[in-house]
C-alpha cells in the first residue's frame, strides 16, 4: 500500500494492536499517540494518508479532533469505538467521517474500510475539480456573451454574427475566443 497512516487510541494495547494489522496491510509510517490534542498535532505537522480516531478519550475526544484535521487536511478519517450511540453517528457524519470501525477490531474489517475511505476521498476530490472548472467555464461564457452583446449593439447585428465575428477575430489574431471578449469588453 505504501502509505502513512495516525493512529490514535488512548489504549496502549489497542495501537499495539492496529499497529500490527496495519504494518501487515503495507503501510509504511504509522504515527501514534493517545490523545486528541496529539492526533490533531501529529497530523498537522506530519500529513498522513489518513486517521483512524478512538471515538473516547480524556480531553479532546476523536470526533473533535477529526474536525479539527478536517479543517487543514482532506484526508479519510475513520473512527474507532466500541459503542456507538445516534448522536455520535450525527456528530461523526456532521465532520465528515469516512467510516466506524467497531472494537474488538479485526483485521479482515480493516482492508475493506481503508481501501473505500481512501476510494472515496479520491471521488470527492474529482468531483471538486470538476465544479471548479465548471465555474470557470460558466465564468468564461458570461464574458463572451457580454462581449457578444457588446458587437451586437455596437454593429446592429445579430447574435450569430456578434459570434461569428468573434470567432474570425480569436483565428486571425490566433487569440482565445475568452481573450477576444475580454479586450472588448475593456473598450467600451
Amino acid at each position: 500500500m505504501g502509505k502513512s497512516i495516525l493512529i490514535c487510541d488512548d489504549e496502549p494495547l489497542i495501537r499495539t494492536s492496529l499497529k500490527s494489522m496495519l504494518v501487515d496491510l503495507g503501510f509504511d509510517e504509522i504515527l501514534e499517540c493517545g490523545d486528541g490534542a496529539k492526533a490533531v498535532e501529529l497530523a498537522l505537522g506530519c500529513f498522513p494518508d489518513m486517521a483512524i480516531l478512538d471515538v473516547a478519550m480524556p480531553g479532546m475526544d476523536g470526533i473533535t479532533a477529526a474536525g479539527e484535521i478536517k479543517k487543514k487536511l482532506k484526508i479519510p478519517i475513520m473512527l474507532l469505538t466500541s459503542a456507538c450511540d445516534g448522536a455520535t453517528v450525527k456528530r461523526a457524519s456532521a465532520c465528515g467521517i469516512a467510516a466506524f470501525l467497531t472494537k474488538p477490531l479485526r483485521q479482515q474489517d480493516l482492508l475493506p474500510a481503508i481501501e473505500i475511505a481512501l476510494h472515496h476521498v479520491e471521488e470527492v476530490e474529482d468531483l471538486k475539480e470538476k465544479i471548479d472548472d465548471l465555474r470557470e467555464l460558466i465564468e468564461n461564457r458570461k464574458i463572451i456573451e457580454k462581449a457578444k452583446g457588446v458587437l451586437m449593439e455596437k454593429n446592429r447585428s445579430s447574435e450569430a454574427d456578434a459570434y461569428r465575428l468573434m470567432q474570425k477575430t480569436a483565428m486571425d489574431k490566433r487569440k482565445t475566443l475568452l481573450q477576444v471578449a475580454t479586450k472588448i469588453l475593456s473598450e467600451v
